[in-house]
């Protein structure tokens, strides 16, 4: 196969399909992208979506605010 006839490549995602995004920190729950991050996600280069991806693991979990708050 020649590089002209190859698919496009799949755009890398930390998506994980539990899309809601909390309403105080405004990351998603599932994947702790922001929504400017995943609204912008496919115009993005290689590298910014790879530097995202790199800074996710530091993100606050939402979750465990939202777990605190239980009674």
């Amino acid at each position: 196969m020649t590089l002209a006839a190859r698919p496009p490549r799949a755009i890398a995602t930390p998506c994980v399909k539990v899309c809601a995004v909390d309403g105080v920190s405004g990351v998603c729950l599932g994947c702790r992208r922001t929504l400017p991050e995943i609204a912008g996600w496919a115009q993005l280069s290689d590298d910014e979506r790879a530097a995202i991806i790199a800074a996710l693991p530091g993100r606050p979990d939402p979750m465990a605010r939202l777990k605190a708050q239980r009674p």
